[in-house]
């Protein structure tokens, strides 16, 4: 007797894009209301979010940019409280 047991099929997933999860330097600027100017400065200063630089182009992924943000948030709070 054969048994007619269902075998679960690979599934057919889209391969996610190289970038998902990372910005450019404009769409962070956009999104933080500054310009792009300014997060090259705040790159060379070593103040703004982790970047990673391939070629000109600068991408920022999402998760250090909301990190940073916590941090920022973090570190302005322990100040005004002086």
């Amino acid at each position: 007797m054969e048994d007619n047991v269902p075998t679960p099929e690979l599934e057919q997933t889209e391969p996610k894009a190289i970038l998902d999860g990372w910005m450019t330097r404009a769409e962070l600027a956009k999104e933080l209301g500054v310009c792009v100017d300014t997060l090259g400065r705040w790159q060379t200063m070593r103040i703004g979010p982790p970047c990673v630089r391939t070629g000109p182009r600068v991408f920022y992924r999402r998760a250090s940019v909301i990190e940073w943000l916590k941090q920022k948030e973090i570190r302005e709070n322990r100040i005004s409280n002086l």
